[in-house]
């Protein structure tokens, strides 16, 4: 098994190195996230071991180009912040699992043969509908052939439409799907993002395949026949 450690601390570096070897792995250690990135195009591995913060570019950054790249080997994310948006960041960029720092190397390893387990995922095919493009991979949206900045609800938001091209989804199947039933039913969260997704694909191209289904909940309009 070939790992790639991206660290660029030398001395957690170094232990990495030499803990993964004695575990029997082939190890490369680069510690500048732009040389991880160009190492990761020329190199398959079987899984990454990547810091956040990083030199040339952040953990969550390399593994974003990884991931529209095509590059789907399991990411496992080191990070001395155990905030939680921080861990959302990265599962959003594509890892597969994170490890707090300061950590006990039998967890790494652990979590490590855990990912390996599991195996490289099956990449999601892209979405489409009439001129919107949504790949959920690398979680990239085009409108037209223009790329559309969402944020991470938006997108999520824009992806259950776009499996569900024709169907009514009631304000509470979108909490359970995109929400998990986090928010109290009687919000207005859902109506606030899909005020949101709308006007972020508006600002790029025509975009008016989403209705309100009064009292109900939302639909995307299928695609006319030609």
């Amino acid at each position: 098994m070939r790992v790639l450690v991206v660290e660029d601390n030398a001395r957690m570096a170094a232990l990495l190195r030499r803990g993964l070897t004695e575990e029997g792995y082939s190890v490369d250690v680069v510690g500048d996230g732009l040389d991880a990135i160009e190492l990761a195009s020329k190199q398959p591995y079987d899984a990454v071991v990547l810091d956040v913060m990083l030199p040339g570019a952040n953990g969550f950054e390399v593994c974003a180009s990884m991931r529209r790249d095509g590059q789907w080997a399991p990411v496992l994310m080191l990070t001395a912040r155990d905030e939680l948006d921080w861990r959302v960041r990265g599962l959003n960029a594509g890892a597969d699992d994170y490890v707090i720092k300061p950590f006990a190397f039998a967890e790494l390893t652990a979590r490590l043969r855990a990912m390996l387990r599991r195996g490289t995922p099956d990449r999601e095919p892209v979405l489409s509908h009439g001129a919107v493009r949504a790949d959920p991979a690398a979680r990239r949206v085009w409108n037209n052939g223009v790329e559309v900045t969402l944020a991470p609800t938006q997108f999520d938001l824009l992806s259950l439409f776009l499996r569900s091209p024709g169907e009514v989804l009631t304000r509470g199947r979108i909490l359970a799907e995109v929400w998990d039933f986090a928010y109290d039913a009687r919000s207005n969260v859902v109506e606030q993002h899909v005020a949101l997704l709308r006007r972020r694909m508006q600002e790029v191209a025509e975009w008016q395949d989403l209705e309100t289904v009064r009292g109900v909940g939302y639909r995307l309009r299928p695609v006319p026949a030609h």
